[in-house]
């Protein structure tokens, strides 16, 4: 069984995993966050900001944040919607595995009227990390979601970083009102700030770490999209959960239901998605 720790200079209680081989990661019951992927030999690869606030409802600057019932502004809620700045349940755990489940609030449901179950099932095993979203519909009306796993990696270093498996697709560029655009570079590059939804994208992408040595191997089922993100400078330096330099240590490549359209859930049907990562060296 999977135990709960408390973090000692929050008091918000998460969960930690570990595979047979030694890989471990650590969920926080806040929001269904992952804040900490490590491999096998203590390598951490996800971003997690040192100006992160842990204390509800803001939601942590970087892991994996769960966006739900929305993402970004593709709907009427505020930004990414409710769940990463919700109080999960644990229903399930082992020592590499937890699921943890949410149903909304009556204030939530005053915003989203729509009764569901969310269920975020965390998979650790060697070097490798799986999440789950299973959403049912528990109403007696058919609703309307968008989602993403906006999953914060930690690199070397922005000019040695690229995502790799988007070229030729086409995408909205969010700095420029939803612009559709198309790929034409054989990798994604950062050299300014980064703000697209890559549309119907292949199954497996690749964020690169030429600094590292490494590439973060990115499967996914049930999100036709995915958003590439990088706050540059000036982004970077207005938000205050964020350090200044920070965008130099990090990239998100976020599978996502958002820019090809929303899913329509009907009155007790159940949508699964889901994100593998792993890692290749190079």
């Amino acid at each position: 069984m999977a135990g709960l720790t408390t973090d000692q200079s929050s008091g918000q209680k998460y969960v930690v995993l570990k595979s047979a081989e030694g890989t471990t990661a650590e969920i926080f019951l806040h929001g269904a966050h992952v804040t900490s992927w490590k491999t096998v030999s203590g390598e951490e690869v996800l971003f997690v900001s040192k100006q992160a606030v842990y204390k509800p409802p803001k939601a942590i600057r970087g892991g994996i944040p769960v966006c739900f019932p929305q993402f970004g502004g593709f709907g009427p809620l505020s930004q990414h919607g409710f769940a990463r700045n919700s109080e999960f349940a644990v229903t399930d755990s082992a020592a590499d595995s937890v699921t943890l489940s949410l149903t909304p609030s009556k204030d939530q449901l005053q915003l989203f009227p729509h009764p569901f179950e969310l269920k975020v099932k965390v998979d650790v095993g060697n070097d490798v990390l799986e999440q789950t979203l299973t959403a049912t519909n528990t109403g007696s009306k058919a609703f309307e979601l968008t989602a993403a796993l906006h999953t914060y990696f930690s690199i070397s270093s922005i000019d040695k970083a690229r995502v790799d498996g988007l070229s030729g697709v086409d995408y909205l560029d969010s700095l420029q009102d939803k612009r559709r655009l198309t790929e034409n570079g054989a990798s994604v590059r950062f050299g300014g700030e980064v703000d697209r939804i890559y549309l119907a994208t292949p199954s497996r992408l690749e964020v690169v770490d030429e600094g590292r040595g490494r590439a973060v191997v990115v499967e996914k089922q049930g999100f036709p999209d995915a958003v590439v993100w990088n706050p540059w400078v000036d982004k970077a330096a207005g938000m205050g959960d964020f350090g200044d330099d920070e965008y130099k240590e990090m990239v998100c490549l976020e599978p996502a239901v958002a820019g090809s359209g929303p899913v329509t859930l009907q009155p007790g049907a159940t949508w699964t998605a889901k994100q593998t990562l792993s890692l290749r060296q190079l």
